[in-house]
């Protein structure tokens, strides 16, 4: 996709599907943000055992003008080091220190609390469905024994980092507010939205994208098609305007891509 002036990026997702989003929303959003800036990539499955840091996603970055091709992991760091080489365009660059703030704020409560919520309810409440899904590479019986080191390193992080100290009442209670209060800033950005009825309306009320909505765009969609998020789905789905949200920056930036199924 990529031509000899270009950069060439493959993304590694993890899994094979293409022309589909992937559960990771991580990988969502890293997808998102080089679509929001009209990169051209390829995809490619990869894996955590191949990867920098051991976790998807990451890229494989040829530079026209370098011999050897660069990994780089971690979809923050990637973002970030792209704009350093010009990849991609600094979308928080037009901000006020305010909005800085605030678009900063909006992707902490996603990327470091809501995260660990959905990954409370998928790997310890839909265990078998996720387990199958995120190993799927790995042969039976061997998944079943891996499976259990997954599930047992991963409990063991939700409990030091403190979701896994809460019940599970008190957890989707956690979970509803913060999509209520995505629900309530996108109502406002979007009834102060210039765009058209269908055009992608923004998370900070502005006229282009920022850092924030790759973030928040990932977390709806991949609670939409994840099976092992049940409880999750039926939270988004309560709020029309998530699923506005999420709808229009897909027809706009993913119109080759699978829509989830409401």
């Amino acid at each position: 996709m990529a031509t000899s002036k270009q950069p060439a990026i493959t993304v590694f997702r993890g899994w094979k599907e293409t022309g589909k989003y992937v559960w990771s929303p991580y990988v969502i959003k890293l997808e998102a943000r080089l679509r929001f800036a009209g990169v051209q990539y390829t995809t490619d499955v990869g894996g955590p055992k191949a990867a920098p840091k051991g976790k998807i996603p990451y890229i494989e970055f040829r530079d026209p003008s370098s011999a050897s091709p660069l990994l780089l992991c971690d979809s923050s760091l990637i973002i970030k080091d792209l704009i350093e080489r010009g990849t991609l365009s600094d979308l928080n660059g037009r901000l006020g220190p305010a909005e800085r703030s605030h678009d900063m704020g909006l992707r902490a409560i996603l990327e470091d609390k809501l995260s660990f919520y959905h990954g409370w309810e998928r790997w310890t409440q839909n265990y078998y469905t996720m387990r199958d899904h995120a190993l799927w590479s790995i042969p039976y019986p061997v998944r079943v024994i891996v499976g259990l080191l997954v599930h047992r390193n991963f409990v063991a992080t939700l409990h030091g980092q403190g979701t896994g100290r809460f019940t599970a009442e008190e957890i989707a209670a956690f979970r509803l507010e913060i999509w209520e209060g995505m629900s309530a800033l996108l109502l406002t950005s979007r009834s102060s939205s210039k765009s058209g009825e269908n055009e992608p309306f923004w998370a900070l009320g502005g006229s282009h994208p920022t850092e924030a909505d790759a973030s928040l765009f990932a977390f709806i969609v991949s609670v939409l098609i994840c099976t092992a998020s049940p409880d999750s789905q039926k939270v988004v789905k309560s709020f029309p305007v998530l699923l506005d949200y999420a709808r229009r920056i897909h027809d706009r930036y993913f119109p080759d891509y699978e829509k989830w199924k409401l």
